[in-house]
């Protein structure tokens, strides 16, 4: 039975739809006319940075929405005109979520377990938690219940792993409109023939590696026929280079290498935005602190 709203209630603005929409007239000398393009309620609710779609979806089953005073329904469209209101109980459930950051080793999947493998979510638990952690959370059993990965690493990667239940980090990470920077340390050989084939590089391989196909990670390839984005790319070491990318497309960075004749043989995410591996340590966890911001 859904939960009475109470009185306290967050009203969301009315922003325009579009930067040729004219302004609003005075209010004091006409109403404002009602504007014609409908919106799902889940989309006008995540538009607004509140949570997610599908946390959206919770809010409004549980009877924490209402529209112009009246319950709101799933699956409800509304106007910009329209007055939508949220139970303060919606924001103290959104505050007790939480998002994990783990340094996952490898041999472990992002996701659900696959093929044998573990996923990295059983790795959080009471005993991996960093000592240093400086987040003022409790660890709790819910914390690890509904974790999902806001971009993934594949079985053979290490590195920074978000994990969350947060529907407002997820889409920050991996929405489609997401900017936010991936950093990776990737070490490599030259393999112009693939890595069973002759002319194998290990060393210095920097040396050996054309110009002209630096430039081609930088921009300038294509996967599933896609285009990508502009990525920075530069040499930390003669074995090892360093990846910026703004997207997360599946084993990107190996296939990337692949069609330069370059063999991954190791790769470490050490950034996501603002927030950074540091001295994490292998296979332990700590909380993404309140104060945080990827």
């Amino acid at each position: 039975m859904p939960q009475p709203i109470m009185s306290r209630t967050l009203h969301l603005p009315r922003t325009p739809s579009s930067p040729s929409q004219k302004p609003a007239p005075d209010r004091s000398r006409s109403p404002a006319p009602a504007d014609p393009v409908a919106i799902r309620l889940n989309k006008r609710l995540a538009d607004m940075g509140l949570c997610s779609r599908r946390e959206a979806d919770e809010w409004i089953a549980r009877g924490w929405v209402r529209v112009n005073g009246q319950l709101a329904q799933t699956g409800q469209t509304v106007r910009l005109a329209d007055q939508v209101e949220v139970a303060p109980q919606a924001s103290e459930r959104q505050q007790s979520r939480v998002t994990i950051l783990l340094h996952k080793p490898v041999g472990y999947v992002s996701g659900l377990p696959e093929d044998g493998h573990q996923s990295a979510a059983v790795l959080v638990k009471p005993g991996t938690r960093w000592r240093e952690d400086r987040a003022r959370r409790r660890f709790e059993a819910a914390h690890t219940r509904g974790l999902a990965p806001a971009g993934r690493l594949d079985i053979d990667s290490t590195g920074l792993l978000v994990l969350t239940q947060d529907g407002r980090v997820a889409k920050a990470l991996i929405g489609e409109t997401s900017g936010v920077e991936k950093e990776y340390l990737v070490r490599v050989q030259w393999a112009p023939h693939g890595p069973r084939g002759a002319g194998v590089v290990a060393q210095n391989v920097q040396a050996v590696f054309p110009a002209e196909r630096l430039a081609l990670l930088r921009h300038g390839l294509l996967l599933d026929g896609q285009p990508l984005k502009p990525a920075r790319v530069d040499w930390q070491n003669p074995e090892q280079l360093r990846f910026v990318l703004l997207e997360g497309k599946k084993r990107q960075i190996r296939r990337m290498c692949e069609q330069v004749g370059l063999h991954v043989v190791g790769l470490k995410r050490i950034r996501i935005g603002r927030v950074t591996l540091g001295n994490l340590p292998l296979g332990q966890w700590r909380y993404l602190d309140e104060h945080e911001r990827f």
